[in-house]
């Protein structure tokens, strides 16, 4: 659960800590006072988009932080133990994300830096905030879908899994025959063209770095002469005149010389540069040495000259076809074998694609004749709930139906499926269409709720839809955004007593303008503005029972320095005391008694 929440110079919130009890907190205030900014904080906790405009004025960032508790063995805590997250020493979690001015945002997680990406997803095991766009969100026919799979959980998930593992599998080989049968000639033209220098390439199978090492090699052979003759001069000089010629000793002749002369020295110095004349004779005789076996294997022969220079125009003739050198070429060629094995447009290959397809088909339409019936049989638990819900909501003559009508495809639809006798339009979702429809009154005809609804009655469907929901949902934190808009009266109180009701099963935080549904809260938090030296600034405060009085005469049309006000305040206290002293001992309200406001 959500313990506490602490905002930083976020709108008109200057700073705020937020105690927030396990059961149901309200939060309530003035109109502009700042509980927007409560919900706006709890969004950017749970990774929501962060705006700069949100930053208060003359500041260089706001800070939202959350402290999180009892999440041991959970998949919250596993998730924030992989991005390494360090929980305090009792085991709770803190979260916190800044937004600066400049609209750069950040988030740490048990104090190490983290993506924003997990807090959306410890959100999705933590948190889930409910407010009017939510409503309006669930007017759209994706949105009722969704709802009926959250509602009917694993009994669908499990199905719609396997539906769009197969549909993915199915859209993408009928997209592969369709290419293959609309591209036949020219994907036949392209596997000629491959399949020829494939084996040109073959045929002369060049070897990897052949060309250079022939560049070098015709060098050598085309130069053979003058390589002999700077070769020969090269020993002459190192060696001497090969027929022992006195006046030409060469230069390991001359180092013998030098040595003898040096060796006969009677000066020290002199013999002590002997050894070093002779390791100096010891190198030229090893150099001497290899220009000999460089002269006995110079190949001046012309053939091989010839043989270098045909083997170097059979790769040019690949280079200047496929690549820039030889290894390019063998790159092409690896290339050009893995693609003509993927164009194969015989007609056995197309007859085979096409069997894997409609077999993919066949497995795929049963799999969305399941889905539908799975789907069907939610679609009235998910409405007897929520008629039962709206019952107590002042809706009392009022049922929920909801629909789960097979989509037909649209002629040359590529996605059409047959399915039971039907040619249906098969989305990533399934074949359904599903909608909600509102029955205002026994005998009334069934109606779009957007249309069979009025603005309050339209809050009532959508807060019981959420209460049906919430119970089976195992996010233990739930926060409602003035979901209550356009309801009052009695209606209000109901609305009230289901959310205490939701609270012994979930964390509740309502925002609310409604003094019913705030008398019904285990804890009343209240938005305070005040003014001072031209800044307009906000606070949270906790209230206690007399201060709640107050808050909710306030609410009460303003009536909070009357008696009178007082009395209607304390009376919905008590109302509200009572009701939930009920829900402890059963876990059902009592029935419900009219009472008279005192005078």
């Amino acid at each position: 659960m959500l313990a506490e929440m602490r905002i930083q110079d976020l709108g008109v919130i200057d700073e705020a800590t937020l105690d927030l009890h396990p059961g149901f907190t309200v939060v309530t205030g003035e109109t502009g006072a700042g509980k927007t900014m409560v919900v706006t904080g709890l969004h950017l906790l749970s990774g929501g988009r962060a705006e700069a405009s949100r930053v208060r004025s003359g500041k260089s960032k706001a800070v939202v932080e959350g402290r999180f508790e009892n999440l041991t063995g959970s998949r919250a805590a596993a998730l924030a133990t992989e991005a390494g997250a360090e929980p305090d020493e009792d085991g709770a979690l803190i979260t916190m994300r800044s937004v600066a001015a400049d609209g750069r945002s950040r988030a740490h997680v048990g104090g190490r830096s983290a993506p924003v990406g997990l807090l959306s997803d410890l959100a999705e095991h933590l948190i889930a905030v409910h407010g009017q766009n939510d409503q309006l969100r669930l007017l759209r026919s994706a949105e009722q879908r969704a709802v009926l799979d959250r509602y009917a959980g694993e009994d669908i998930a499990d199905v719609l899994d396997e539906y769009r593992r197969v549909r993915e599998e199915w859209v993408a080989v009928a997209a592969e025959l369709v290419d293959r049968t609309a591209r036949a000639r020219e994907l036949a033209r392209e596997a000629d063209l491959l399949r020829l220098g494939v084996q040109e390439i073959t045929a002369v199978d060049p070897q990897p770095g052949e060309d250079d090492e022939l560049v070098v090699r015709a060098r050598r052979l085309a130069d053979a002469e003058q390589l002999r003759e700077a070769a020969t001069g090269a020993a002459y000089a190192v060696s001497g005149s090969p027929d022992g010629d006195p006046d030409a000793p060469g230069a390991l002749g001359l180092l013998g010389e030098a040595q003898r002369r040096l060796a006969g020295s009677d000066d020290p110095r002199l013999r002590e540069l002997e050894p070093r004349l002779a390791e100096a004779a010891v190198l030229i005789g090893d150099i001497g040495a290899e220009l000999t076996s460089y002269l006995e294997s110079l190949d001046a022969d012309p053939a091989a000259l010839e043989q270098v220079l045909a083997r170097q125009a059979e790769l040019k003739a690949l280079t200047r076809k496929y690549a820039a050198d030889i290894d390019g070429v063998l790159a092409w060629a690896a290339t050009a074998a893995e693609r003509l094995a993927g164009l194969d447009t015989s007609e056995e290959a197309l007859a085979e694609l096409a069997a894997r397809r409609d077999a993919l088909a066949t497995r795929l339409a049963g799999i969305a004749a399941e889905l539908s019936a799975a789907r069907r049989v939610a679609a009235e638990a998910l409405g007897k709930a929520v008629t039962d819900e709206l019952s107590g909501l002042a809706m009392g003559q009022a049922s929920l139906q909801i629909t789960v009508r097979p989509r037909p495809a649209d002629a040359g639809d590529p996605h059409g499926l047959d399915v039971d006798g039907q040619r249906l339009h098969a989305g990533p979702d399934g074949v359904d269409e599903v909608e909600l429809l509102l029955v205002a009154h026994d005998g009334a005809q069934p109606l779009p709720v957007h249309k069979g609804a009025s603005g309050g009655e339209l809050s009532r469907v959508m807060l019981a839809i959420e209460v049906v929901l919430a119970h089976s949902d195992p996010v233990p934190t739930l926060v409602f955004d003035e979901v209550d808009a356009g309801v009052g009266g009695r209606a209000a109180v109901e609305i009230g007593r289901r959310l205490a009701r939701l609270a012994r099963s979930h964390q509740v935080i309502v925002v609310t303008h409604l003094a019913q549904v705030a008398a019904f809260a285990d804890r009343h938090l209240v938005v305070d503005k005040s003014a001072a030296g031209g800044v307009t600034r906000s606070d949270v405060r906790t209230l206690d029972e007399s201060q709640r009085v107050i808050e909710l005469a306030r609410m009460l049309a303003g009536m909070e320095s009357t008696e009178t006000g007082r009395a209607h305040a304390e009376e919905l206290l008590a109302l509200a005391d009572g009701e939930k002293h009920d829900l402890a001992l059963s876990g059902r309200p009592r029935p419900q008694k009219t009472r008279r406001a005192k005078s």
